[in-house]
């Protein structure tokens, strides 16, 4: 079952990576003097992989903004449809805390990139 689980994570994971680096294939392949229309072009809109991890991070926190305000609401009926069995408490308890660590790891990883993102900019002149 381990091995199983395992499998999945890593395959999801070399699924990821391999999505993260299309955009740079794209741009690379595209630029390297080809003439005419048989030239791979950047289907995305993002010139460079710096805005692309910005972007991708914008639309997750997006998305993941509105997941969490769910999970914040099941917390809340979860403490309350507790009625003091300790317990369940310590579940709504357990689960509360689980959205809090999410959430500040998705806001901070959009903030530390857009910091490193504008630092760059900065040293880079641009």
């Amino acid at each position: 079952m381990v091995k199983k689980i395992l499998a999945v994570d890593v395959i999801g994971l070399t699924l990821l990576v391999w999505a993260a680096a299309l955009p740079v294939f794209a741009q690379s392949t595209a630029t390297q003097g080809c003439t005419g229309n048989n030239c791979l072009q950047n289907p995305l809109r993002f010139p460079s992989l710096e805005t692309f991890i910005q972007g991708f991070l914008q639309a997750m926190v997006m998305i993941a903004l509105p997941i969490i305000t769910v999970f914040v609401v099941y917390a809340g009926f979860l403490f309350i449809a507790a009625r003091g069995n300790k317990d369940k408490i310590g579940k709504a308890r357990d689960n509360f805390v689980y959205v809090v660590i999410g959430a500040a790891l998705i806001l901070s990883a959009w903030v530390l990139a857009t910091l490193i993102g504008g630092t760059v900019s900065q040293l880079l002149g641009r």
